[in-house]
C-alpha cells in the first residue's frame, strides 16, 4: 500500500503553507480564466464586439460543465483532506476512483443535452439577431471540448488535495499556453473567425486532460485500484453533499447571466446603447470579475486541504488561525482589485478591442458600479469555501446561493424599474446583494467560531 503522511499540515507553518498550495491553485484557476479571456481579446481585434458578444452568450454552458466538475472534484478533494487527517486510506482510492467515473458520465449527459437543445440554450442566454450565427460557430465546437474540460477542472481539485498542487496549475497552464498560441493562428492567420478561437480552446483542454489521467497513474497518498472504480451509492451519499456549494454557486452563474443578458437585451435596446453594447460590455466585466475570484477561490480552496486535514485532527485553534490569515490575504486582493476598476476601467476594457464612444461609456460605468463592493465579495466567497471545507455544506450553500442567486436574480429584474434608465439598474444587482451577504457571512463565521475547538472534529467520512 503506498501511503505518505500528511502530518506536515499539522506542523508546518500556515503562511509557508498557504503560499506552497494557493499560489499554484491561484494560477491554475487564473489560467483556467485566461482561456474565455484569452478567446476574448483575439476575437475583439479579430472580429469585433459582436464576435465578443457571441462568446458571451455560449460562456453559461462552459459554466455548466464545470459546476458539474467542481461539484464532483471539489467533494471529492474535501472528503479526501478529511481522510488524511483520520488516517482512512480505504476510502481515500475509493473516493477518487468514483470521482473519475462520476465525471466520465456528467461528461456524457451534457454533451448530449448541449447538442440538442443548442437553440434554445442560445436564445435564453440572450442571442442576438447581430450576433447569433457567430454564437452558432462558436457553441458547435466549444460543445466537443466539454468532456476534456470537465474532467481536467474535476481531477484538479483532487491532484491539489493529494499534495501537488504545482502539476495542477501546470497541467492547466500548459493547455493556457497552447491555446493563446493557436488563437491568433487561427484567427489571424487562418482567418477561421470565432470557430477559430473555439478549436485552440479545445485543443488546450485535450493536452490537460491527458495530464490528469497521467498524474492518476503517479498518486501520493492513495494508488487506484480496480476496485477503485466500483460505484457505491454509499459513498456517494458521503462525498458529494460535501460539493452540492460548488455546484449550486456555478449553477446560480448559468441563472444570473441569463436574466442578466436577456434584461440588458431588452433594456438596452430602448437607450442610447443598444441591445448588443450592454451584454457584450458585462458579459467581458464578468470574466474580468472571474479573474478576481481566481485569487480569492484559490486562495480559499488552496487552504482546503490544510483546513480539511487539521479540522479531522481535531486541531481547531490551527483551524481559525488558517481562516484568519486568508482573509487578511482576500482583503488585500480586495483593495487592489477595487483601486484597479475604478480608476482604469478604460484602460481595461480597452484591452477587448478599439469600439466607439458609447461602448467605452458604458463599460465605465459598468466597471465602477458593478465591481464597486468586490471587497466584501472576496470575503464572502472566501468564507463559503472555508464552510466547505470543515464539513459544513448547509451553511456553505446558503451562503453561496444568497449572494449569487437569492439576491442578484431578483435584483437584476426589479431594478430597472427603479433607474429612469433600465438598462443602468442591473449594474447596482452586485453591490446590494455584495453589502447583504457580507453581513449573513459574519453572523455564521460567529456560530461556527465558537464550536473549533481543539479536539473537537465534526465530520466524519
Amino acid at each position: 500500500m503506498k501511503e505518505t503522511s500528511n502530518h506536515y499540515l499539522a506542523v508546518t507553518p500556515v503562511r509557508q503553507l498557504m503560499i506552497k498550495f494557493s499560489v499554484p491553485c491561484i494560477l491554475s484557476l487564473l489560467v483556467s480564466s485566461l482561456y474565455n479571456i484569452v478567446d476574448q481579446i483575439f476575437i475583439g481585434w479579430g472580429v469585433g464586439y459582436l464576435g465578443n458578444g457571441a462568446t458571451n452568450v455560449v460562456f453559461p454552458i462552459t459554466i455548466i460543465a464545470l459546476a458539474a466538475a467542481l461539484m464532483i472534484g471539489d467533494s471529492c478533494a474535501a472528503f479526501l483532506s478529511i481522510c488524511q487527517g483520520k488516517k482512512d486510506t480505504e476510502n481515500s482510492h475509493r473516493s477518487v476512483g468514483n470521482a473519475v467515473i462520476w465525471l466520465i458520465l456528467c461528461s456524457i449527459v451534457l454533451v448530449v443535452l448541449f447538442a440538442v437543445f443548442r437553440d434554445p440554450i442560445l436564445s435564453a442566454f440572450g442571442a442576438t439577431e447581430n450576433n447569433l450565427s457567430y454564437a452558432k460557430d462558436y457553441f458547435n465546437v466549444i460543445v466537443l471540448g466539454i468532456p476534456f474540460y470537465i474532467f481536467t477542472n474535476g481531477m484538479n481539485s483532487v491532484i491539489r488535495a493529494d499534495g501537488s498542487p504545482k502539476f495542477a496549475m501546470m497541467s492547466t497552464l500548459i493547455g493556457c499556453i497552447m491555446n493563446m498560441i493557436l488563437d491568433p493562428i487561427a484567427i489571424f492567420v487562418l482567418h477561421w473567425g470565432v470557430t477559430g478561437a473555439a478549436l485552440a480552446t479545445i485543443a488546450g483542454q485535450i493536452v490537460s486532460a491527458i495530464l490528469a489521467i497521467y498524474y492518476l497513474l503517479h498518486t501520493k497518498s492513495f494508488t487506484l485500484k480496480k476496485e477503485s472504480f466500483q460505484l457505491k451509492a454509499s459513498l456517494a451519499g458521503k462525498i458529494l453533499p460535501l460539493g452540492i456549494s460548488s455546484l449550486l454557486t456555478q449553477l446560480s452563474i448559468v441563472v444570473i447571466m441569463g436574466v442578466m443578458n436577456t434584461t440588458l437585451v431588452k433594456y438596452g435596446a430602448l437607450s442610447k446603447y443598444g441591445a448588443d453594447i450592454p451584454m457584450t460590455v458585462v458579459g467581458i466585466v464578468m470574466k474580468v470579475f472571474q479573474i478576481v475570484i481566481a485569487f480569492v477561490v484559490g486562495i480559499a480552496a488552496g487552504c482546503q486541504p490544510i483546513v480539511g486535514y487539521n479540522y479531522g485532527a481535531g486541531n481547531g485553534r490551527r483551524v481559525k488561525q488558517i481562516y484568519k490569515t486568508m482573509i487578511m490575504a482576500e482583503v488585500v486582493i480586495g483593495v487592489i482589485s477595487t483601486l484597479a476598476f475604478e480608476l482604469f476601467p478604460v484602460q481595461i476594457i480597452s484591452l477587448f478591442g478599439s469600439e466607439n464612444a458609447l461602448y467605452n461609456e458604458f463599460a465605465s460605468l459598468a466597471f465602477r458600479i458593478f465591481l464597486s463592493t468586490i471587497l466584501l465579495c472576496c470575503i464572502q466567497k472566501a468564507t463559503s469555501i472555508f464552510l466547505q471545507s470543515i464539513g459544513k455544506p448547509v451553511m456553505s450553500l446558503t451562503l453561496s446561493l444568497l449572494r449569487d442567486f437569492i439576491l442578484s436574480v431578483p435584483l437584476i429584474l426589479l431594478l430597472p424599474h427603479v433607474f429612469p434608465s433600465g438598462v443602468m439598474g442591473p449594474l447596482y444587482s452586485a453591490p446590494v446583494a455584495d453589502v447583504i451577504s457580507l453581513i449573513v457571512a459574519a453572523v455564521m463565521m460567529c456560530r461556527v467560531w465558537k464550536t473549533l475547538n481543539d479536539n473537537v472534529t465534526e465530520a466524519h467520512p
